[in-house]
């Protein structure tokens, strides 16, 4: 039986190592090579690979469209339990590597969809735009709802869709789900909004 004692890098977001962790950091090595064999890809796209170490994974998504480029989140990846369990995924400053409250997200991954109009014959149809950053609050930390990700699958409302229905379909992967928040986190941010607002400065005497 694997040893499921605790330990600093396994309960950083809440989980406890109960499967094999040689088979886990099996599984977690085949998740960066294939991420590696692609990364000269990946780094021009801007998904930056800041750290991997077992049972993590950081990397730090950017976007070259803006001049200058943008930092816009980092992506904090737990593959404990993998793949018995998804991964964990947070969205999270790339330099402390703090999760976002919801109300500080610097994107909500929004998605459109067409969805039954309610209270419409069957059949009628409306562009329905949904955040895949959910929470109950502005306060509480928001998970990405997706299948694939650990979240996701504890959440409640998701008790009918099992990650077991998932696993081994390509769901839950590195490559899955940075291409999900790159898609509807960062390719749809195309400009600056910049406001200019100068504090501390006195007025002296006019240049002469």
């Amino acid at each position: 039986m694997a040893d499921t004692k605790p330990t600093a890098d396994s309960t950083r977001l809440g989980a406890v190592q109960v499967v094999d962790p040689v088979v886990s950091q099996e599984k977690f090595d085949a998740e960066l090579a294939a991420y590696r064999l692609l990364a000269r890809k990946h780094q021009e796209r801007g998904w930056w690979l800041l750290e991997a170490e077992f049972p993590q994974i950081l990397v730090a998504l950017l976007t070259s469209r803006l001049a200058p480029p943008a930092v816009v989140c980092g992506v904090l990846f737990d593959f404990t339990n993998y793949d018995l369990e998804p991964p964990s995924v947070r969205l999270v400053d790339p330099f402390t590597r703090r999760p976002y409250l919801n109300k500080e997200l610097p994107t909500a991954l929004l998605r459109q969809q067409v969805v039954q109009a309610p209270g419409m014959p069957q059949g009628i149809q409306v562009q329905q735009v949904t955040p895949l950053m959910q929470a109950h609050g502005p306060d509480e930390i928001p998970f990405l709802c997706i299948a694939g990700v650990r979240e996701y699958h504890e959440h409640p409302a998701h008790t009918g869709d099992s990650w077991l229905s998932h696993r081994g379909r390509g769901e839950g992967t590195l490559y899955s789900i940075l291409s999900a928040i790159y898609q509807y986190g960062v390719q749809p941010i195309a400009d600056y909004s910049v406001g200019l607002r100068v504090v501390g400065f006195q007025q002296g005497e006019p240049p002469r």
